[in-house]
């Protein structure tokens, strides 16, 4: 014998006049979705700076008494003030206020530095991987809670410009300051000039750096002989990775590895970025 389920019973009526009326208050058009028994709201709203986002509101049974819990796409949920008295409205306020000078700091960013990674930068995560010029990157993570704090950084690159960039950093440390748009600290601190963004206009002036040496081109050495100077030559054929590489820094790198095969001239491993197969003639790299 199936052993009947039990089902709550629907809100009372006044709930959903209460809802539909805050609803109304906060506008009809910028509720996207909801669920039938409106135990769930989705709204579409904008900041200050007119982006849009797009906010999940999830009403308990006991609303307003109980307070009602959020989602949404960013790098951390804040923390929403509650009352009897509070309505929807102010859940939107408090979410937009929280969370604007992130937006706006990360928006910052994207149009006044060369982003790497991610591809297509959004401002539901606070990490960016920056261009530095001279062979050299930043990863950087802004502090969602307190976005205009001192970031946390990365460097990589050649050891020699990489110990400078952390030197300058560390000394300059004192001189970020809220007055200064985020790029501009970024810059300050650094002491250096920062690349702009990488557009279409400049795609044929863009480096491609080998991924064992960072550089884009051989020291001019008699101990390179032919490949003196040149720019990577080998590319994996992995689509996804297309990492380049000088053939003299794969030979090297494949030499280290203990899984490298060699049959005859020829030395057979590993991408060190995917995986995947590469071989190298050990003669076109002397």
């Amino acid at each position: 014998m199936e052993q009947s389920r039990r089902r709550e019973p629907p809100p009372p009526p006044p709930f959903y006049r209460s809802i539909f009326s805050e609803i109304e208050e906060v506008g009809w058009e910028h509720l996207i979705r909801s669920e039938e028994d409106l135990s769930s709201l989705s709204f579409r709203i904008l900041d200050k700076k007119g982006r849009a986002h797009i906010l999940e509101i999830a009403l308990p049974r006991n609303y307003p008494e109980g307070a009602p819990s959020i989602a949404a796409d960013v790098p951390y949920i804040c923390d929403i003030e509650w009352s009897k008295s509070s309505k929807l409205k102010n859940i939107l306020q408090q979410f937009r206020e929280k969370l604007q000078e992130f937006w706006s700091i990360m928006e910052d960013i994207d149009r006044n530095l060369w982003i790497l990674d991610p591809k297509q930068p959004s401002l539901a995560t606070s990490y960016r991987q920056i261009c530095l010029g001279n062979d050299c990157y930043l990863l950087l993570y802004v502090y969602a809670r307190n976005p205009w704090s001192l970031p946390e950084c990365h460097f990589f690159g050649p050891d020699s410009t990489v110990d400078l960039l952390r030197k300058n950093w560390r000394k300059n440390g004192r001189k970020w300051t809220k007055d200064k748009p985020f790029h501009e600290n970024l810059a300050t601190l650094l002491e250096t000039t920062l690349p702009r963004p990488h557009t279409v206009s400049n795609e044929n002036d863009e480096q491609v750096d080998c991924g064992i040496c960072y550089a884009q081109y051989l020291p001019v050495d008699d101990e390179f002989g032919d490949n003196s100077g040149s720019a990577p030559d080998y590319t994996c054929e992995n689509l996804s990775c297309s990492r380049a590489f000088h053939t003299v820094c794969l030979r090297d790198w494949l030499r280290s590895i203990t899984t490298t095969r060699q049959s005859f001239d020829v030395l057979f491993g590993n991408c060190p970025y995917c995986s995947e197969s590469v071989a190298v003639k050990v003669g076109n790299c002397s």
